[in-house]
């Protein structure tokens, strides 16, 4: 397995283990797979890998490049309202994995 590979499997591993302790219980595989493929180009980052879920310019960032550009939602009102949602619901952990966060945004909006 390369190192690139061995990162990205670690990533989804701790994806897997935010969402169930985030309460999500019946995990999409195939799109965890996809958003798992997402992050390699930035699976070296350590800050880029992570999503601060108390800093308002971050939130912003995930509505307007993930949100908006990603699912296309347009409406900022309904995106920063899920992601608000899902960064209460992971507020127990303190390094959030973009991975888990993403997933939890993009089931909120049901995309």
């Amino acid at each position: 397995m390369s190192e690139l590979a061995e990162k990205l499997a670690k990533l989804k591993e701790q994806a897997e283990s935010q969402l169930k302790d985030s309460g999500v219980s019946n995990i999409d595989n195939e799109l965890l797979d996809d958003l798992v493929g997402r992050m390699r180009l930035i699976v070296n980052n350590k800050d880029a890998i992570l999503v601060s879920g108390t800093d308002p310019a971050e939130l912003e960032t995930v509505r307007k490049n993930f949100v908006e550009k990603k699912l296309g939602v347009d409406d900022k009102d309904k995106a920063m309202a899920a992601i608000k949602k899902v960064a209460e619901k992971m507020s127990g952990i303190r390094q959030k994995n973009r991975v888990a966060f993403y997933y939890m945004v993009q089931k909120e909006l049901k995309k």
